[in-house]
């Protein structure tokens, strides 16, 4: 199954976000990073979702 996170998507991020132009490289763990703290993130929501009774994941949740 494909991650949720795109590596290619994460230097021109990081780059647009970095308005001192600091950051010249990002190593490829954290790729790896991203998608743990995603999933965890996710995981966390889906608790609270299923706690308040709802079937339906939002935003809320997060």
């Amino acid at each position: 199954m494909p991650g949720l996170i795109i590596k290619s998507n994460i230097r021109p991020k990081v780059k647009e976000l970095d308005k001192e132009n600091a950051i010249s490289s990002v190593a490829d763990e954290v790729e790896r990073e991203l998608e743990r703290k995603v999933e965890d993130m996710l995981s966390e929501a889906i608790k609270r979702a299923k706690a308040n009774g709802r079937r339906t994941l939002q935003s809320r949740d997060l």
